[in-house]
């Protein structure tokens, strides 16, 4: 369900192993899959396949799994175009940014249907009907938040492995999508504001105090909200972050330069509005969340 860089291409994976899939798109990313097919460029191999690609999800039957890769403006819509496509077996697996996905998606289908999901990789449409993957790093991890969903996530987890697709089934999934948030409200906060890439960042005592504070504030939130994090978490991002590319933005920031809607309310955001919640100050998400909030309906749309 969104078949963009991250669905597009572990879609495609999954596909070259012989499984069947749907890819749902739209406008003309949409009309050249159907055309064309989908066209993946990758270091892990290049791909061009034939595909079903569909507007409407209930063209697609009940689905065994769907991978839920919109943006995260979308959630609530699509999960409701979604519906026909969810059976009694189905279970729906959101790979998104942010930390909200599982509740969202649970409010609109149903707790039973919704698992938990973090992708890791660089991919992108280049054009409509092309993906293009960027480095060799595209990882899966997913889980169960009922246990009566243990065997169809065993069942996906066999069907990556199948594919070729490194993949972890997690056992506590929820603290996996934190560990993830820390570290991407932290780079998309400090590219976005900069409008610079990670080296620029690194290079800089002021973009690292923000990158830093940014990622101090939504750790601490994490440890208010019960999530097991430890004290020295923080330490090892910074330098996990050290080793990352230095030409390295997040979709934020790509989005941001593009005009395009912004994640910003679900990223830093997020931080500023569950900090509040939880009686904690989180000013520097705070200060770019107000930053950004102008071009968070997509600056390229004001301007037309």
């Amino acid at each position: 369900m969104g078949a963009g860089g991250v669905g597009g291409y572990f879609g495609a994976r999954l596909q070259q192993a012989g499984n069947e899939v749907a890819f749902v798109a739209r406008g003309r990313h949409l009309e050249a899959l159907k055309k064309s097919g989908l066209k993946l460029r990758s270091p892990l191999g290049d791909a061009q396949l034939e595909v079903q690609a569909i507007e409407d999800p209930a063209q697609a039957g009940a689905a065994d799994v769907v991978l839920f890769t919109v943006k995260l403006w979308d959630t609530e819509s699509a999960a409701e175009r979604l519906r026909p496509a969810v059976g009694p077996g189905t279970v729906v697996i959101p790979f998104q940014n942010g930390v909200e996905s599982i509740e969202r998606l649970a409010k609109v289908l149903g707790d039973r249907a919704v698992m938990g999901g973090a992708a890791y990789i660089a991919a992108r449409i280049a054009e409509p009907g092309v993906i293009v993957q960027t480095g060799e790093f595209a990882r899966l991890r997913f889980g169960a938040v009922r246990a009566e969903q243990r065997p169809a996530a065993q069942a996906f987890f066999a069907a990556c492995q199948a594919a070729g697709v490194s993949a972890e089934l997690a056992d506590d999934i929820v603290r996996v999508l934190w560990e993830k948030f820390v570290l991407l409200v932290g780079i998309s906060s400090a590219t976005a504001v900069a409008r610079a890439p990670l080296g620029v960042v690194r290079a800089d005592a002021d973009l690292r105090w923000l990158l830093e504070s940014a990622l101090r504030e939504t750790w601490a939130v994490a440890v208010k909200r019960g999530i097991a994090l430890p004290q020295d978490f923080v330490a090892k991002l910074l330098a996990q972050i050290e080793k990352l590319p230095a030409d390295m933005k997040a979709s934020l920031a790509l989005d941001l330069e593009a005009g395009g809607r912004l994640e910003a309310p679900w990223l830093c955001g997020a931080v500023a509005r569950m900090s509040a919640e939880a009686g904690l100050e989180a000013p520097v998400n705070r200060a770019v969340y107000a930053a950004l909030k102008p071009f968070v309906g997509g600056s390229a749309r004001k301007a037309a």
